[in-house]
Formats: structure tokens, sequence, C-alpha cells
């Protein structure tokens, strides 16, 4: 019994940071459908989400104001905007001027706004930890004998319906609504829905728009679980989150979201059974064989080359 309440807590704990990896993932796969090129600040402007909710909750306790779930709401819409607001510049500076070149020059130039956007919040809130108030606090605890006890705390439940609402709420989005299904037909041939009419540099910002607003959700659901951010919080979150979009397969949604569950899953079990020094091992290890054996990675497609 001990053993399978300590598994389950670790496939709890798994689910949880795959969960918000998804989200963030969903930004570089998106990105990749549409335009064929990685956006490698996507990272940085999931850290700078964080921040922003951060800095949206400290004002509005500092203003006396005590409703939770209003100060969550408010928090959200203000790391989103500015989230998107970043998306949305880095797509017209760093991508739109060099779209069409070799892929070498849009790759150098997306790393070197990582790298800005890095250092400015190095300058703007300091290169130390800040602490992030923990606002959902409580769970529920399962134990064995009183030996072992399994935690489900409220805030995994939060990143949990979160996610579930967010990726729900993305599908419907691509499937049903016009932008979404423009965003389709520019993944398929980005000439030929010009040449119908699709205003293709409007569509490739909505993609930006809408992979930075999800990333800005993932920072404010880890920063609150991990209880601190710094201006380093997005590199290795970002990293960890394009290794789960090639794992499922880059430019596929659903790909985005099981890459990002497995790899969560992989890290917590190493962490559990091995020790937390062999996560990143495991986790780079698994890409690399499913690379091997299924570069395209789980639910990816093989490009058809059109001559």
């Amino acid at each position: 019994m001990q053993d399978l309440l300590y598994f389950s807590q670790q496939l709890i704990n798994g689910l949880t940071i795959g969960s918000a990896y998804a989200l963030i993932a969903i930004g570089y796969t998106m990105v990749y459908g549409i335009i064929g090129m990685i956006n490698f600040a996507h990272g940085e402007i999931y850290m700078i989400g964080a921040y922003t909710a951060l800095i949206a909750i400290t004002g509005l306790t500092a203003l006396g104001l005590a409703w939770l779930p209003l100060i969550l709401i408010v928090a959200l819409l203000c790391a989103m905007l500015v989230s998107s607001s970043m998306g949305w510049a880095v797509e017209r500076v760093a991508y739109r001027p060099v779209r069409g070149r070799h892929r070498l020059i849009p790759l150098i130039s997306a790393i070197g706004m990582s790298i800005f956007l890095q250092n400015y919040v190095h300058l703007a809130q300091g290169s130390r930890n800040i602490g992030f108030p923990a606002l959902i606090e409580g769970g529920f605890n399962f134990s064995a004998d009183g030996a072992f006890e399994m935690s489900l705390s409220y805030m995994q439940i939060t990143i949990f319906i979160t996610t579930l609402i967010c990726m729900t709420a993305l599908s419907l989005f691509i499937s049903r609504s016009r932008t979404g299904r423009a965003c389709r037909a520019v993944s398929q041939d980005i000439g030929m829905a010009s040449l119908l009419g699709i205003d293709t540099n409007r569509i490739i910002s909505a993609t930006f728009i809408i992979g930075a607003a999800l990333a800005a959700v993932a920072g404010l659901l880890l920063g609150m679980y991990y209880g601190s951010v710094d201006p380093l919080f997005g590199f290795i979150a970002g990293l960890k989150a394009f290794t789960a979009a090639v794992l499922g397969g880059i430019g596929s949604i659903p790909g985005a979201m099981l890459g990002g569950l497995i790899l969560g899953v992989s890290e917590s079990m190493t962490s559990g059974y091995l020790s937390g020094e062999y996560k990143d091992v495991v986790s780079f290890g698994l890409l690399i064989l499913i690379l091997l054996f299924k570069p395209t990675g789980l639910l990816g497609k093989p490009e058809v080359e059109k001559i």
C-alpha cells in the first residue's frame, strides 16, 4: 500500500509539472507549425508573465484587496496582456524582418531577443530570487498505516483544472473559429493561403500572441507552485517545454500536450526512485531515443516536400 501511495504521489507531481510544460510547449509547436521556425525567446516571455503576475498580486494586496479569486483573475489577465504584447513584439522585431531568409538568421535573431529580455529583467528586477506568495494553500492527505502520507494540494488541482480549460478552449478555437481555420490553412501552405485572401501576417502574429498568453498562464501557475521567480526562471522551463514539443511532435498541438505530460512524469519518477540529479539526464535521454527511432516525435507527421 505504501508503495502504491508513493507511486501515486510521484505521478501527481509529474502530471502537475507536465501540465505546465504542455502550456509552454504549445507556443513552440504553434509557431513551428505556422512558419517552420523555433521561437527561442518563448521561455523569457513565460518568465515575464510570471513577473507581471507577481507585480499585479503585490500591487493588489498593497491596495487592500483580499478576495482571492479577484486577485488571481486580475493577475492572470495582466500577465496574459503583457506576455501577449511581448509575443507580438518578438514576431515584429525578431521574425518578420528576416522571414523568408536562411533559417539560421531568424534562429540567431530569436536567441538575441532571448538574451535581451533576460538581461532586461535582470536590470529591472535584479538577479535575486523573489518570493511568490502562496495564495492557494491546503489540500487532501492520504496515509497508509501512518507510515507514508500522499498529498494532493489545492494548487495542484488548480493547475490541472486550468490546464484542462486552456487546452479545451484552444482546441475549440483552432477547430471552430475563423481565425483557427485560417491558422490551419497557413500551416499547410502559407503561399496558397495568401493567394486565397488570408492575411498571413495577421495570422502569424496571432499565433505568437496565443502562445505567449498560454505561457503567461503557466508562469502564474508555476510561480505559485514553486514559490519564487528569478530572471533565469524561463530558461530551464523553456528548454524543457521545447523538449516536450519535440518529444510529442513539433507542430502538433496534441503532441505538445502529450510530450509535456510524459516529460513531467519521467522527471518526477526519476527524482522519486533514483535522484533529482538524474532527472535531466533521463528527460533528454528519452528525447534522444524518440528522435532516433521516431524523428517526427510521438504524434508528429513526416513533412512531404512538394516538387
